[in-house]
């Protein structure tokens, strides 16, 4: 019996890394989706910004499509410029490809994220709340849009929106690790805000629930089952690395220094729950932001 095989884009990131490890250790067949040239048979080149010849994604049972340009950055007209066209172009060309391929995979998994609801307070927000302001949630309404090419196609798509990855290896947690570990951590404005955390370990756990389970299709979120709220989260980590979380930043800091982006991405409340993945049966490893913490900064 030949391996299941999988294409994967943006594999190089700290998502797409983790994935690739697991996939290989449980027998899969992966090739992944470069920019540059191809270092060996299990690679294969393509641009985001272009139409995707469709031989190169035929023949696969599964596709998941991780890349895009990093969000993190003062929001200048031409970043987010890039931000938009690399997600929803490289994902619409993708969705294309596929609808078109003359071996469709079963299942197309593409990224997104919980920005997709906006700043919402202490609102509880599952897959069926609707969209909410501003530039994150417009990139996501554009991004899980480009997808429909693909599920009109018959292919069983879904949308992964993922929360604040928690992983030593890159991401949120990676960059505030320096300044939590010298003391200097504190919350971020009021602190009341609400963030839907993940252990990578649960978004490949999910990413690999929704490939196995055929019920699961359009959005999907993939977050903790207990969010919390900022001052919670600092006061968390600070625990764990057995330092103390007396610097706080005040809102109005936040604005001078990151801009909208930071507004939004800092500031901003989402208090999101994984309502189909619990549904379906899916088992947090780590559902608990302590006890994730502590294994990922054991590692």
């Amino acid at each position: 019996m030949n391996s299941p095989r999988v294409l994967v884009s943006g594999a190089s990131g700290p998502i797409g890394s983790a994935l690739l490890s697991s996939l290989k250790s449980q027998g899969f067949a992966v090739t992944r989706l470069v920019r540059k040239a191809a270092g060996g048979p299990d690679q294969i080149v393509w641009d985001p910004s272009r139409a995707v010849p469709l031989e190169l994604v035929s023949g696969f049972d599964a596709v998941i499509h991780l890349s895009g340009e990093s969000i993190v950055g003062r929001w200048t007209e031409v970043k987010k410029r890039r931000i938009i066209e690399s997600r929803v172009q490289g994902t619409g060309h993708m969705a294309q490809a596929l609808a078109k391929a003359a071996q469709r995979p079963r299942v197309f998994v593409s990224a997104s994220a919980v920005g997709y609801y906006g700043n919402r307070g202490d609102e509880i927000l599952r897959e069926d709340s609707p969209s909410g302001d501003g530039f994150a949630a417009e990139i996501c309404r554009q991004w899980e849009g480009a997808t429909e090419p693909a599920s009109v196609a018959g292919i069983r798509t879904a949308q992964m929106r993922f929360g604040v990855v928690m992983s030593a290896d890159g991401g949120a947690l990676h960059k505030m690790l320096l300044p939590f570990r010298l003391g200097l951590g504190g919350r971020l404005g009021s602190g009341r805000q609400w963030s839907s955390w993940v252990a990578i370990d649960d978004v490949v756990g999910a990413i690999e629930h929704v490939l196995n389970h055929e019920t699961l299709q359009g959005a999907v979120n993939a977050v903790s089952p207990n969010p919390v709220t900022n001052a919670e989260f600092t006061s968390t980590l600070a625990s764990v690395l057995h330092r103390p979380a007396i610097f706080p930043v005040p809102a109005f800091a936040v604005k001078l220094i990151f801009g909208e982006m930071g507004e939004e991405l800092f500031l901003g409340s989402q208090r999101v729950q994984p309502a189909k993945l619990l549904a379906s049966g899916y088992q947090f490893k780590h559902p608990e932001l302590r006890n994730a913490l502590k294994d990922i900064l054991r590692g």
